[in-house]
């Protein structure tokens, strides 16, 4: 039982698994702030503009009731948060630029007689021993 319980402890303090509960917690509350400009900022604009609340519209069929008023306002939500993320991490990656690898010198050559990889090192061809 002791193993597991060190087995676990390792586990999670894994950087990967803090940085993924910490990236939920952070999306959570970006969600927060993407519904309430959603909700509050752009549903009530549409509404002005087509004179209604797109997140009241349904429609009934039999008994059931479709609300895709608020579909549409998940899918307006889904687009906000899409953009927001991408300039994000645009804005992100200009911070965190990749270093450019350097090209690691080459390490074999072609010989010229017979066209066979050796090393950059050799004076002779070890195929056709032909001198390079």
């Amino acid at each position: 039982m002791k193993k597991i319980i060190q087995e676990f402890k390792a586990f999670i303090n894994r950087g990967n698994v803090v940085d993924m509960a910490v990236g939920v917690i952070i999306g959570a509350a970006f969600k927060a702030i993407v519904d309430s400009v959603v909700n509050d900022l752009i549903s009530p604009i549409i509404g002005i503009i087509f004179q209604k609340d797109f997140s009241d519209l349904t429609i009934k069929i039999f008994e059931a009731e479709i609300r895709y008023g608020a579909f549409i306002m998940a899918v307006i939500n889904f687009f906000i948060v899409a953009v927001a993320l991408f300039f994000l991490i645009k804005f992100i990656n200009i911070f965190h630029k990749k270093k450019e690898e350097v090209p690691v010198a080459p390490t074999t050559k072609i010989c010229p007689f017979c066209k066979s990889e050796i090393s950059i090192e050799a004076t002779r061809c070890p195929h056709c021993t032909s001198e390079v």
